[in-house]
């Protein structure tokens, strides 16, 4: 359906393995829709375990992987791609070493520069324009590392360095990809909602209950940066797909499970 307030596509479903499944058979039809006129498809992942039972079933999807760009949105500033917590290894491991794309680029967050990483990663990206964003909403409302204090819908950045805000940080905690607060990289490289929104089709997968809230505000809430991923709703292409939890706020849930 889409809902009233917005024009994204909100997909309901009672679990996140038939959320990932038919996000992935979406994505799949996009991919396959665009190769019929195109010849390569680029396309931008987020990296986070709100994405696993998306990127699994997508992996398994008939697919001309080798017609395909890959790019992550987002990482760590001090972590290099071998560490448990680095984004490149969390997709290399979800997907890229699954299946064979044309090219893979990685963010490199232990570049001795970082603007320079910005710049060698912006360069990359006007060159391979995305056709489509596979994302996930963070529970600050953030999108890719675009937490409220530093979310710009007007960026002139493509890629820039961020400072983490305390409740970005804390979700890494929760999701279990940090034991501590502490021990969170407090700096990361992103891909800025400048960027992000340049991609023809956007496919926002939000499970979880811990996301509830930001669902809510994602489709209901005034468009601003105090919500980024309000945004969302001045794409012209954008599925979101939900799971029971998820969804619990908003009124309309009930009828699609």
């Amino acid at each position: 359906m889409t809902d009233e307030s917005t024009h994204i596509r909100v997909n309901i479903f009672a679990d996140r393995t038939q959320m990932g499944a038919a996000a992935a058979r979406t994505t799949a039809d996009i991919i396959r829709h665009l190769l019929a006129s195109q010849p390569v498809v680029n396309m931008i992942f987020a990296a986070a375990p709100s994405q696993n039972e998306f990127l699994a079933a997508l992996s398994e999807q008939p697919i001309e992987w080798s017609r395909i760009n890959a790019f992550h949105m987002d990482e760590y500033i001090g972590l290099d791609e071998h560490s448990p917590q680095s984004f490149a290894r969390y997709l290399k491991e979800h997907l890229f070493d699954k299946t064979p794309f044309q090219s893979i680029h990685y963010l490199h967050g232990d570049a001795k520069d970082p603007a320079a990483e910005c710049r060698r990663y912006t360069a990359l990206l006007k060159q391979q324009p995305p056709d489509i964003v596979c994302m996930g909403i963070g529970e600050n409302n953030h999108l890719a590392f675009n937490d409220p204090p530093v979310a710009d819908f007007h960026d002139a950045e493509t890629v820039k360095v961020v400072t983490l805000d305390a409740d970005c940080r804390q979700q890494q905690v929760n999701d279990g990809c940090f034991p501590s607060l502490g021990v969170v990289p407090e700096q990361a490289l992103t891909l800025t909602i400048s960027a992000l929104v340049q991609g023809r089709h956007i496919i926002c997968v939000v499970p979880g209950e811990r996301k509830a809230r930001a669902v809510y505000h994602t489709l209901h809430s005034p468009i601003s940066e105090k919500y980024p991923s309000t945004i969302l709703r001045q794409h012209p292409s954008v599925e979101m797909y939900l799971d029971k939890d998820s969804s619990k706020n908003l009124t309309y849930a009930s009828q699609l499970l």
